[in-house]
């Protein structure tokens, strides 16, 4: 391992994977504030700490098993799904809360960022794997320093969500993106989606008239979450507004 720190390719290599966990990152920041938005200061910090510290370590232990994870099928269709349900849900207003203990809230918000962090880290493994050349020092080293890098992103969008709220709109919108491009992107639908005159390019991605197929998947499972997160949360504002009225009456009687 010491012989490993003085060679000039590591180092070279660790520039590497840090660029990459910052570019990489970005979507895991994004899953972590949206899922903490709704919690009380102290508790957004508690679950971005431990939001963070678990999207390195997925990374870190799905790098290790990335090949084999990616070439099996249906995994991919299968985490694309639960990254719908967890956009349109993160789109979906909270309730107040007066009532819920507020450690039930935290660990929600937790559950929540692991189950993202565990599909969206699929499909960035690869990159970090790459960028590793295969030294599991490296590899965790250089994840181990993310960990700063995600938090602050987090906390960002924590601020900026609280002055534009459409950053949250946006936020989902990227969680259906990903989705989308996941979902069209799995290996056991290559043989269909090519019954379907899908041409694919010299690394596998899927091809329509030379046009990307993942990028209108993403555009299109986009959609797809925005308009449903937004229908959802009007029809529980709705409700809740309904609601109010008739509990109103109640307590006066």
């Amino acid at each position: 391992m010491l012989e490993e720190l003085y060679a000039q390719a590591f180092w070279v290599g660790l520039l590497k994977i840090i660029g990459v966990n910052i570019v990489l990152s970005g979507d895991n920041a994004v899953v972590i504030a949206l899922a903490a938005r709704s919690l009380p200061p102290r508790q957004q910090k508690a679950a971005i700490f431990w939001g963070a510290g678990a999207a390195v370590v997925l990374r870190i232990i799905l790098t290790i098993f990335a090949v084999a994870l990616l070439t099996l099928p249906w995994l991919k269709l299968a985490g694309s799904l639960l990254l719908f349900w967890i956009g349109i849900k993160l789109l979906i207003p909270e309730e107040d809360g007066e009532n819920i203990d507020a450690s039930e809230n935290l660990i929600a918000a937790i559950k929540t960022i692991l189950i993202a962090d565990l599909v969206m880290s699929i499909d960035n493994v690869i990159a970090v794997a790459a960028a590793a050349q295969g030294s599991y020092t490296l590899l965790i080293l250089g994840l181990a320093i993310s960990i700063p890098l995600v938090i602050f992103g987090s906390t960002l969008l924590l601020h900026l969500m609280e002055r534009w709220p459409v950053i949250i709109t946006v936020g989902g919108g990227l969680l259906g993106f990903v989705a989308g491009e996941m979902l069209v992107a799995d290996p056991a639908l290559k043989d269909w989606l090519a019954g379907l005159g899908v041409d694919f390019d010299g690394e596998g991605r899927p091809r329509v008239a030379g046009l990307s197929l993942e990028l209108a998947a993403g555009a299109l499972g986009a959609a797809i979450v925005v308009l449903a997160g937004k229908w959802l949360a009007k029809r529980k504002l709705a409700s809740a507004a309904a609601s109010q009225p008739a509990a109103a009456e109640r307590s006066k009687t």
